[in-house]
């Protein structure tokens, strides 16, 4: 594992309730100049997917990118990373509905600048609206997952949605599926394409 990856998994830890002694030792070591706080895995596999295609090394840079475990608890990391604690520079990505505990979090935090950027309504709904729903479909049908689409597409709930919704929620129907499609995603779009909150992020980095 990464200096980076020990620093990450110290900082979860901590969180969680560890002392915050490995993270303060590594801190230094690696070392470490921001954070981005993510909602979920999904979120970070498309973070890393558009550094990689963008050609950035994110941990060589001092930047470690976090999965904080929904949104609810970003205020826990606020207090552990920004000015109470290791006094990094904070920024991050949250969905719409979300966007309240984020906002408060910075204030509690003393953070100078509130860079986190809010997606509209997710992550997912944003890559689909940039791709386009006929090329999201081209994308499941060549990830081998035409059949299972069709099969979720059946159930009555699904009816009366469109089909970017419907899209999103198959996303989220099979564990690691959203982890998956947050990559794969990305990694279809062109430059131009980005959207605007993972775009905004980017800029900050």
């Amino acid at each position: 594992m990464s200096d980076m990856g020990s620093f990450r998994d110290a900082v979860i830890a901590w969180a969680a309730g560890a002392t915050g002694d490995e993270a303060r030792e590594l801190v230094a070591r690696v070392p470490v100049r921001a954070a981005v706080l993510l909602e979920g895995p999904s979120d970070v596999a498309a973070v890393d997917a558009l550094a990689a295609a963008r050609g950035r090394d994110l941990a060589a840079e001092g930047v470690c990118v976090l999965p904080i475990g929904g949104a609810m608890s970003v205020a826990r990391f606020t207090r552990l990373l920004g000015p109470p604690g290791l006094d990094l520079r904070l920024t991050g990505l949250c969905d719409e509905r979300e966007a309240g505990y984020y906002a408060r979090a910075w204030e509690r935090s003393g953070a100078t600048q509130q860079d986190f950027f809010v997606c509209t309504a997710d992550l997912e709904d944003e890559l689909i609206r940039a791709l386009g729903v006929t090329r999201v479909q081209q994308l499941v049908r060549a990830e081998g997952d035409l059949r299972a689409l069709q099969t979720f597409l059946q159930q009555p709930a699904q009816r009366d949605r469109t089909p970017q919704q419907q899209l999103r929620r198959f996303f989220g129907t099979k564990k690691g599926r959203k982890i998956h499609y947050g990559r794969v995603l990305v990694e279809a779009l062109t430059p131009d394409r980005v959207p605007a909150p993972l775009d905004a992020l980017f800029n900050t980095l």
